[in-house]
Order: C-alpha cells, then sequence, then structure tokens
C-alpha cells in the first residue's frame, strides 16, 4: 500500500498521507471504524500531579474536577472576553493527564500552564516520544498505551513515536468522516475571535464554577444570540477544485464568513465547515471561495445548540 501513498503537500498537515490510492475505499473503511490513521503531527503534552484535575477544572471550559479514569475529555482555555486560545483533547489514567493539541500549539500551552502553576502540585510537560493515530475498534492496540474514545467513533491513541502501529488510511477519509459528523477543527475551522457559542460549546461545560472567558459563554448562551455560527457546506460538485482554508464565504457580493476545513466525502460529495454570521438564512445558497454551496445547520441561529447530522 505504501508505493500508493500520497502525502499532503502543504498547510498545516503537509507530510501526512492524504490517501494510500483508494480514497473511497478508506473512507468506507473509517467511517465503519476501522483503519489506523497517522495523526503524527498533532502535539502532545502531559499534566501529572496530585493536584492536576482540579487545578485544570480552575483553568479551564470543561469540568474536570471529578474525571473518571479513561474518560476522554475536550477542554478549552479562553481569553477573559472569551475567545478560544487553546485546545486539549486528553485522558486521564489516574496518574497524570495526558492529551494532544494542534500541530504548533503545544509550546504556547505548556508555557501558559506552567504560568499558572503557583502553589499548586502539578508538573507540565511536552512529550515528544509519543504520536497520536486515530485507531477503528477493530484494530488491536497494546494494553501499555494510552487511549481516548474519539469523538468519531474508534480511538484516539497515544503510542511511543517508533512503535509499531502501521497506517491504512489517509487524511482525506478521515477529514470527510469528521466535516460529515459537524465536528469542528480548533484553528482551522476557527480563527482568532472564535467563542464556544459559536461552534456548539465544543469542550465546554454549562454548570461548573468561574473560569476565565466564562462570562461571556453565559452571557451569550442565556441571550441564545451567538455572533457567528458553525456550518456544514454542501459545495457543488461540478467543480474540482476545494476551497482554501480561510477563503471567504459570501453572499450578494458581501463577505459573511469563512471556510476551514474540507473534503470530498464518499457520499456527500465535496463538504467543508465554516463559521457564517448568525443572521444568515439557513436556505440560502452561498459562495465559498467562489463555488457554490448550500448549508446544513450545525448550530441553530437562534439558541446556539449543537446538530450533528446523521448519515444514513
Amino acid at each position: 500500500m505504501s508505493d500508493a501513498r500520497v502525502a499532503v503537500d502543504d498547510g498545516i498537515d503537509a507530510g501526512l498521507t492524504w490517501h494510500f490510492g483508494n480514497p473511497v475505499a478508506e473512507a468506507r473503511a473509517v467511517a465503519n471504524g476501522q483503519g489506523v490513521v497517522d495523526l503524527r503531527n498533532r502535539e502532545v503534552i502531559e499534566v501529572s500531579g496530585a493536584d492536576r484535575l482540579t487545578w485544570l477544572h480552575s483553568l479551564t471550559s470543561q469540568h474536570l474536577s471529578d474525571l473518571a479514569v479513561g474518560e476522554a475529555t475536550t477542554a478549552l482555555i479562553l481569553s477573559p472576553t472569551g475567545h478560544i486560545e487553546h485546545v486539549m483533547h486528553g485522558v486521564d489514567d489516574g496518574e497524570s493527564f495526558l492529551a494532544w493539541t494542534e500541530p504548533g500549539r503545544a509550546d504556547e500551552l505548556v508555557g501558559f500552564l506552567t504560568r499558572m502553576r503557583f502553589m499548586m502540585k502539578v508538573e507540565v510537560a511536552r512529550r515528544d516520544d509519543l504520536r497520536l493515530v486515530w485507531a477503528g475498534h477493530g484494530v488491536g492496540l497494546a494494553p501499555q498505551w494510552r487511549v481516548r474514545d474519539s469523538e468519531l467513533g474508534g480511538s484516539d491513541v497515544f503510542l511511543p513515536v517508533d512503535a509499531d502501529l502501521p497506517d491504512t488510511v489517509g487524511l482525506w477519509a478521515f477529514d470527510s468522516l469528521r466535516i460529515a459528523a459537524g465536528v469542528p477543527r480548533i484553528f482551522v475551522d476557527t480563527d482568532f475571535k472564535t467563542i464556544p457559542n459559536e461552534i456548539g460549546l465544543v469542550g465546554t461545560h454549562l454548570n461548573k464554577g468561574c473560569y476565565r472567558g466564562q462570562e461571556t459563554v453565559a452571557r451569550v448562551h442565556n441571550l441564545g444570540r451567538p455572533p457567528r455560527r458553525l456550518v456544514q457546506l454542501l459545495l457543488d460538485g461540478s467543480q474540482s477544485a476545494l476551497p482554501a482554508v480561510g477563503a471567504d464565504i459570501e453572499l450578494d457580493g458581501k463577505r459573511v464568513g469563512f471556510v476551514g476545513s474540507s473534503a470530498r466525502h464518499h457520499e456527500l460529495g465535496p463538504i467543508a465547515l465554516g463559521l457564517v454570521k448568525r443572521n444568515i438564512d439557513v436556505g440560502v445558497t452561498l459562495l465559498v471561495d467562489g463555488i457554490p454551496a448550500a448549508q446544513e445547520a450545525l448550530v441553530d441561529p437562534d439558541v446556539g445548540l449543537h446538530v450533528r447530522p446523521v448519515l444514513g
């Protein structure tokens, strides 16, 4: 299969595998919870120490103080005004919290957490000896590897960089599954202004104590009017190109948002995620980097609740 490997040429995932020669078969496999996807560019951090969960609970948007061993979670660190600054997708094994974040983000995340330790019994470190893969439920995993249930089914697996778990599915199939499920990738499908309410409160718990940025989250949630909303875009399949990350979404010649990740789904055709102004009619056709696109609502424009489509 390696002879047919096609690599991602540019962008945040440059160098990872785009596909192995048959992206449709790979897409069906990953949709059925099979295969292994190399996500080695995701960066891994570890938080250890007796106070780690109560400390992370106080800093993040997630309820972590009583996180069960082996329970998967996603947590955000917000600015004082509620904008997303960091993301952690993690799991605790009773001794440490292991999490992955997006490429190029670990140093800043570790630096922030280290500055916030004060007198707490915690230690924060990068784990460059570990890499991340997504593995379907049918893939045999070594018992010593730390795993977390993925939002897309299967497991996120933290394993040594030299561990023998060859990847069989590329990002084409993996991203098409994620976009079809309406799961945003923080810092790809979001920008520096994004607040959790705009993306369906991903990684955000509404019933916990105070944390940085909570006032914005609570106010917008109570009013039910996020400034923008996450949308799935069903792109015109007659065009071969996919929109560039960050390209404008337009309506009647005016910019109304931007597009994030895109892919070709084996059933839906070309699809993407975008952030558009809340008051844009869900029924109108948008122009996405010059490509006509219909919308599938992921965040209700009135109440800000997250809705994930269920594919047949």
